[in-house]
Parts: C-alpha cells; sequence; structure tokens
C-alpha cells in the first residue's frame, strides 16, 4: 500500500504519533533539514513540546542533472559520496571541488538565513531527532547523521515519513533508530507521495523558526 499524505504538516502530524514517548524530554530536541523538513518537523516540535533547530547538509547533484545526487556534504563542508555513480558518470575532480565549494556556502547561508541571531547549537549528550520529508539516496541524511556526531550528540534517531527501502537499511546503521511511516518496496521521488508537495521558500522556514520558539517554554 502507497501511504499518501496530503501535504508535509499532514506528514508531521501523523510522525509526531509515533514519537510520544520524547514528549516534553528535556534532553531531547529537533534538528530538520530546510526546507521542507522544517515544515515536518515544525508539527512534530508543536505536538511533543521540543526545541526545533536546523542541520544543513547540501546535495551534490551530479552533472546535467543536480537532481540526482552523487554527494552530500555537511555544513562544514565533509563529504559522502556515491562513489559508484561517480565513476559510472566519469565525474571529474575539479567539478567535485566546485560543487562542494558553492555548496558550503549555500549551506552557510541557509544556517545564517534561517537561524537568524541564535546562539550556535550545543548537541553535545543530546538526544537528537533528525527530519526531513522523506528520504531518496539518503546522502543528504547520512550528511545530517555525520553532522550530529560531529557535534557529539548522544543518541540520533531519523524521523521520516516515507524512505525508499535500500536507503533506510544503509541509515539503520548510521543512527541510533529510524522511525518511518512507509519504506515502499517501489520508490520514485519523495514528493510522489504527498498530494500537496510545493516547494518551501525561505520565508516560510524563518517564520516557522520564530514560531516553533513558543514550544521550547
Amino acid at each position: 500500500m502507497i501511504m499518501n499524505f496530503k501535504n508535509r504538516q499532514d506528514a508531521g502530524q501523523k510522525l509526531a504519533q509515533k514519537l510520544k514517548e520524547f514528549k516534553g524530554q528535556k534532553n531531547a530536541l529537533l534538528l530538520a533539514l530546510p526546507r521542507g523538513g522544517v515544515v515536518v518537523a515544525f508539527e512534530i516540535a508543536k505536538e511533543l513540546n521540543l526545541p526545533l533547530d536546523l542541520v544543513v547538509p547540501r546535495k551534490i547533484g551530479a552533472p546535467f542533472n543536480e537532481e540526482y545526487a552523487i554527494g552530500a556534504i555537511t555544513e562544514s563542508g565533509e563529504g559522502i559520496f556515491d562513489q559508484e555513480a561517480i565513476a559510472s558518470l566519469n565525474v571529474t575532480k575539479d567539478y567535485l571541488d566546485k560543487e562542494v565549494a558553492t555548496e558550503k556556502k549555500e549551506a552557510q547561508r541557509r544556517l545564517k538565513t534561517y537561524r537568524q541571531n541564535q546562539p550556535p547549537l550545543n548537541l553535545k549528550n543530546k538526544t537528537v531527532i533528525i527530519v526531513d520529508d522523506g528520504i531518496a539516496t539518503g546522502l543528504t541524511m547520512r550528511a545530517a547523521i555525520k553532522s550530529a556526531k560531529e557535534k557529539k550528540a548522544k543518541k540520533i534517531i531519523v524521523a521520516v515519513p516515507v524512505t525508499a527501502r535500500d536507503s533506510l537499511k544503509t541509515i539503520e546503521k548510521e543512527a541510533d533508530k529510524v522511525i518511518c511511516l512507509d519504506a515502499p518496496l517501489f520508490f520514485g521521488a519523495v514528493g510522489a507521495f504527498y498530494e500537496n508537495f510545493d516547494q518551501t521558500e525561505d520565508q516560510e522556514v524563518i517564520d516557522l523558526m520564530q514560531k516553533a520558539k513558543e514550544f521550547e517554554k
């Protein structure tokens, strides 16, 4: 059965039901991947009374097809790459270096824009729930997990509405726990599982991050 979500808000509300054990936990926080993941995570933060913050990995797309991920980087520029895809597409080192530099700059821009003047993120000894609107190749989520590990998170839980099954197996090895509502055998694009999958704009992310501060009280 293919589970369809009306929109990202609906997906977040459904996912929150699977995360109730973390409600109001003082040592837990949500880390969302912008932009779409923030909409999903906001609903979870509201339901569970948890702080919401951001992790901003960036996908490295293939030449001539930027939607096809051949790698991803953490905010600090550390990379995770699909070496098979890189070899089969004859991707050059120059191309990768250029894309990594561009995406690292964009990650920093987004962090600054979305987090405004919030103090630096402290994940040390925290239970971190990383949220996105879905996982296809899993490369950006793996970079997000790497970021959380670099920041000394105590426990890393990945929570997504839908994931490709082969990516799920990889993510399960790298996170302490994965919570997902659907992992279909045949997986095209994340958007196929949503009735409405409109692009989330920068301003919506900024607004949600501001509103989410109320849930920390």
